[in-house]
């Protein structure tokens, strides 16, 4: 594979999955930690809310959870002169063609090797092609070990691979198109039970393929009542257990179905991750068991789960909920708890504890550069009433600097001030629903760090967000030190969305996050776990760390409308990820407990 020094995390990704299938196929048993680590590493390059490249440049490359010292060094050395002689030894007898045929839904290393040797496949260029021609002309049909199904997977992939995209869908995509087909499946009376697998399950931010299981006892009525699913494009697969479809937009969604008797251990097998699946089978092996997505083999009995807390118990450690499992510590939390050590896995916060939403946007016409919310404040407070929140805060853009002299916002500023009064008046007979209107705004943090509001106008807030929306490209060390000016201010309360990024958009900014939790932590500010499904911004890695380091954290909508308020469930997903309980966000608190600390 070519590389060079300004390779960007998909080309690293792919760099690192190359090297971890050469491994696999040379010897895939004496190379099994070292292709774990690749693949872990591809994971981590992938995933990354910065680009790895920027994070060598500022010596930050080892702190990327999956990337060992080792593998640090080597990406630098490309990043440096554009190789590494390390990948290059690992990959420079394996054909190109074979990274290529890689990309290839359905193939596997093995096979990708096999077809550029058997078919005389070497070079990259037009080498997908001429496996297309092959298989079209029966070759692949005729190669030992592979037969007619395996030319036609071979040929469907390709096909899908034309007209799939590259980029993963936001996890509310991934909802729009798995709930509806969900609750169809479950219209089936041989349906006993349905849920998601694999990283939606987990509520990772962004999802590949929608993978479904259900539970039942007859699978073949399951398999017809998911192919006749009346919103496909098409039939990919029909098996007895499994099943694939492609629906509108070229999204594959895979089916699985076990019997009620062995659910759960399908259910805790699929929703991964690969890497706490890892970790999990270790634990089993300890006690001389074995572990499959079929359940436990103790001697030569083969122990099936129910669900998933029979699978858990059995190995010695409570249940773990799909958010954690991300081997990041969360099976030796679950273990020591059971063995009546203090460290436990946390109590994850709920939707149901959120209070109130401190992030919003109303239609009142503060004469805003960015885009002005589209429900007025009214509509918005009904909207809470609805969920039950005992307190929001109206935050909408600070007013424009270019058309408004200072005078001029202050002015704007003054008159929402009166609005939100207005509200909060009407509200002093309320025994249920929304009992307090904060009057809020987000502010942009300027390159400098200075906010674009007079002192004023800052007077009449009753809190302040500061975000940052321009001059993304600035070092590291000058971006922190525009937010820590922005927080210094007594108005400022809550960075919101902090890094700015824009999920399959934009990346995240470059931040000394050790300083700004510390000063967080220390002086009492907030930082914002944004709902917004293109932010989710604190990202979950970073959500870990502030807690560790006791910052006080907000989940809060971003809304612009009153139905985006329903988005909450997203910000507490990113919590949950996080490790983040109640105790660590500020609008799980009842009012008055909350009127404290917002004013400390």
């Amino acid at each position: 594979m070519k590389t060079h020094k300004q390779m960007d995390n998909i080309e690293i990704s792919q760099l690192l999955k190359a090297v971890a299938a050469v491994l696999q196929v040379e010897n895939a048993e004496k190379n099994k930690f070292r292709t774990v680590a690749y693949e872990r590493a591809a994971d981590a390059a992938e995933h990354a809310s910065s680009e790895l490249k920027d994070l060598w440049d500022e010596g930050e490359l080892e702190k990327v959870s999956g990337i060992g010292k080792s593998i640090a060094e080597h990406l630098g050395e490309i990043f440096h002169t554009g190789k590494s002689e390390h990948f290059e030894n690992i990959l420079k007898n394996t054909p190109p063609a074979v990274f290529e045929f890689l990309r290839i839904p359905g193939v596997g290393p093995k096979s990708a090797m096999k077809f550029s040797d058997a078919l005389e496949i070497r070079n990259a260029k037009n080498a997908v092609k001429m496996l297309e021609n092959a298989a079209k002309g029966g070759k692949i049909a005729s190669l030992e070990g592979f037969g007619v199904d395996s030319e036609k997977v071979v040929l469907q992939g390709i096909k899908e691979m034309k007209g799939r995209k590259a980029s993963r869908m936001l996890l509310t995509r991934a909802e729009e198109v798995s709930e509806p087909l969900l609750d169809y499946l479950k219209t089936s009376k041989a349906v006993v039970r349905a849920d998601v697998l694999g990283s939606q399950r987990r509520r990772a931010s962004t999802v590949g393929d929608i993978d479904l299981a259900v539970a039942s006892n007859e699978p073949k009525a399951v398999i017809k009542h998911f192919t006749n699913y009346p919103k496909k494009s098409r039939i990919l697969e029909e098996g007895r257990r499994t099943a694939s479809i492609i629906l509108p937009g070229n999204i594959q969604v895979d089916l699985l179905v076990e019997s009620p008797s062995g659910y759960g251990a399908t259910l805790q097998h699929f929703t991964g991750s690969k890497h706490h699946n890892i970790k999990l089978r270790e634990v089993a092996l300890k006690k001389g068991w074995s572990l499959s997505d079929y359940g436990l083999k103790i001697g030569d009995k083969l122990f099936k789960f129910k669900t998933e807390e029979e699978l858990y118990s059995k190995l010695g450690m409570d249940w773990i909920p799909p958010e954690l499992r991300e081997d990041t510590g969360e099976i030796e939390a679950a273990i020591r708890h059971v063995s009546g050590e203090s460290t436990t896995l946390p109590k994850l916060i709920e939707t149901r504890d959120i209070k109130g939403d401190l992030h919003m946007h109303s239609s009142f016409e503060i004469e805003t550069s960015h885009d002005l919310g589209a429900s007025s404040m009214r509509e918005m407070v009904e909207k809470a009433n609805e969920l039950r929140y005992q307190y929001i805060a109206f935050t909408e853009h600070n007013p424009a600097q270019r058309g408004h002299s200072a005078s001029q916002i202050v002015d704007l500023l003054k008159r929402k001030k009166g609005e939100v009064e207005h509200l909060n008046y009407s509200f002093r007979s309320v025994k249920k629903g929304v009992k307090k209107v904060f009057n809020g705004l987000e502010i942009d943090i300027l390159p400098d760090g200075s906010l674009p509001v007079p002192e004023e106008g800052l007077a009449a807030l009753d809190f302040a967000l500061v975000s940052l929306h321009s001059s993304f490209r600035l070092s590291k060390k000058l971006m922190t030190k525009r937010v820590m000016r922005a927080l210094e201010h007594p108005k400022v309360k809550i960075f919101a969305h902090p890094t700015a990024r824009r999920l399959t958009v934009r990346e995240g900014v470059e931040l000394d996050w050790d300083s700004i939790f510390d000063y967080c932590a220390r002086y009492n500010k907030w930082v914002e776990i944004n709902a917004s499904p293109e932010r989710l911004d604190l990202p979950d890695f970073l959500v870990r760390e502030a807690v560790k380091q006791g910052v006080t954290l907000t989940v809060d909508t971003d809304a612009h409308h009153a139905y985006r308020m329903d988005n909450m469930k997203y910000a507490v997903y990113v919590a949950r990820r996080g490790w983040a309980e109640k105790r660590n966000i500020a609008n799980t608190l009842p009012l008055s407990k909350f009127e404290e600390i917002l004013y400390n």
